[in-house]
């Protein structure tokens, strides 16, 4: 992860010929939402002096506050591989303030940085990594998305049966351009289904990298003439599309999640672990699935869990341990 200072972001601004930096933020159903600004403006940016209107947004339309302040996270500098026809474009994730200057407790970002900082206050790191799937779609003649495609690809299926892995390569390299550290990419189980991995990291980097995933796969796609989307279930009949989470508890660098001493290798904090999310779920389901669509893939006979149980090897739980016993053994 990069570390920053003002003066690195104004020399790479030059340096790399930047026009326009885009402030990003997301709303309370994780939309990713921008606001563009020439490079003139970078003082502005670096100051915290960028000011939005929230009344369209969600999670941001109180009946007393509506202006905000975008605080630009300088870590989270990148500039775009695709270039416009002049120039280039840089992006920060930011952190949404109050007038006064104070963060704003219903930003997700903030929400997420809240409940890291008190894991870490107690001498826990918390480490995801998403499995990403989605669908590559043909688009019409005036290039309007569909849920059409002419490939035959399957599960781990090569060209020209897959014939959107140059697409995906392009997704890839692009990420891995980006700072991504990428682990595999393959054609998942439906015809036009595909997935890309990248590397686990700790929660509040991840969160950051699942949006900026989003925005290259689509991105990436519109450029091959197809349509990227992560609907969970887009076509009835078909496998949906899932995120799943592999994660872990590191205290002074070790995971926590594992007992080289006990029977089954896991450790007490494992199983806590588990059943404070089986505890939750149902309350934590209204925020992982908030779309009608989501729901349509939650039903029995396509690899989706629909019980609240947890299994080692079985894939359709809603829990499922993985390394059990290694210094990897994680909780998907």
């Amino acid at each position: 992860m990069a570390n920053y200072t003002k003066q690195d972001i104004y020399r790479l601004v030059e340096e790399e010929d930047v026009e326009f930096i885009r402030l990003q933020f997301v709303d309370s159903f994780g939309a990713l939402k921008n606001i563009a600004m020439t490079a003139n403006h970078l003082d502005r940016i670096l100051e915290n002096r960028v000011v939005f209107d929230g009344a369209a947004i969600q999670g941001y339309d109180t009946k007393d506050l509506s202006e905000f302040i975008l605080a630009p996270d300088l870590d989270t500098f990148t500039i775009f591989p695709w270039r416009p026809q002049r120039g280039r474009v840089a992006r920060f994730i930011c952190d949404v303030l109050n007038p006064d200057g104070t963060p704003y407790e219903a930003d997700p970002r903030r929400i997420l940085k809240n409940v890291l900082e008190q894991a870490e206050k107690e001498g826990y790191t918390f480490n995801v990594g998403p499995e990403n799937e989605f669908f590559l779609f043909d688009t019409d003649e005036d290039g309007q998305p569909t849920t059409n495609s002419n490939e035959k690809g399957g599960f781990f299926d090569i060209g020209p049966l897959d014939s959107g892995e140059n697409a995906r390569r392009d997704m890839v390299l692009s990420l891995e351009e980006m700072g991504f550290v990428m682990e595999s990419s393959y054609h998942s189980n439906e015809v036009a289904q595909h997935h890309i991995d990248f590397m686990f990291d700790e929660g509040l980097r991840t969160a950051d990298n699942i949006m900026t995933f989003k925005l290259t796969v689509r991105t990436v796609a519109k450029r091959h003439g197809l349509h990227a989307t992560f609907m969970p279930k887009p076509k009835y009949g078909l496998k949906g599309s899932a995120m799943s989470l592999n994660m872990f508890l590191c205290k002074d660098g070790k995971n926590i999640f594992t007992d080289t001493s006990a029977e089954d290798g896991l450790s007490k904090e494992a199983y806590h672990f588990m059943a404070g999310i089986i505890q939750h779920i149902k309350g934590l389901t209204l925020i992982n699935n908030p779309i009608i669509n989501s729901y349509k893939r939650l039903v029995p006979g396509y690899n989706a869990p629909v019980d609240i149980t947890w299994s080692r090897t079985n894939r359709t739980p809603l829990i499922r341990l993985t390394n059990v016993g290694t210094i990897g053994s994680r909780v998907i």
